[in-house]
């Protein structure tokens, strides 16, 4: 069995040459048996057979480069939609704490607290004591004016939810493509 990388469909369109070299000897070998008795051959059965597997590879092949392509497309379209979604995430984050006046520590132990770190994790990244990150993060939670990670994460989730992810004058260009 095939299994073709989805950031390479280079094993698809392998796997669709092949089809098409198949249904170019198929045609080839229906119409060396047709020749001598022309369209009078098809009477035969097993032309006939070779000559419909070889129009319905045609058909399989044209589909799946058709439907390749179209999820192609679409994965392209959904990688953009992911990475305006984290930007805008980024954005609304920066913003809070801009908001919040949370000193670059606060950010960082912010940052790794919405990343779902534990107090002991985030201290061993920093280089710091346990303490210390607690006592970041309840300065960090009464400048939110939350209660905890949980309700941190949820605001900026809740922001993002609200936020449009596409600018307007962007909208109009697309609607006007």
């Amino acid at each position: 069995m095939i299994h073709a990388n989805p950031n390479k469909p280079v094993a698809l369109f392998a796997l669709i040459l092949i089809q098409a070299i198949c249904v170019t000897f198929f045609l080839w070998d229906v119409l060396e048996d047709a020749r001598p008795e022309g369209i009078g051959a098809l009477a035969n059965l097993h032309i006939a057979i070779e000559a419909m597997a070889a129009l319905c590879l045609i058909a399989a092949v044209m589909f799946e480069t058709r439907y390749l392509m179209t999820l192609l497309r679409r994965k392209s379209h959904l990688e953009r939609q992911v990475s305006v979604a984290a930007g805008a995430f980024h954005d609304i984050i920066q913003g809070h704490f801009d908001r919040w006046k949370l000193t670059p520590a606060e950010q960082d132990v912010a940052n790794f607290t919405i990343k779902g770190l534990s107090i002991p994790e985030i201290a061993a990244l920093r280089g710091s004591a346990e303490g210390t990150v607690k006592s970041h993060l309840n300065g960090i939670y009464r400048k939110a004016g939350v209660t905890g990670r949980g309700a941190l994460v949820g605001l900026l989730i809740e922001d993002l939810f609200e936020t449009p992810l596409v600018k307007d004058n962007v909208l109009e260009v697309k609607q006007q493509a």
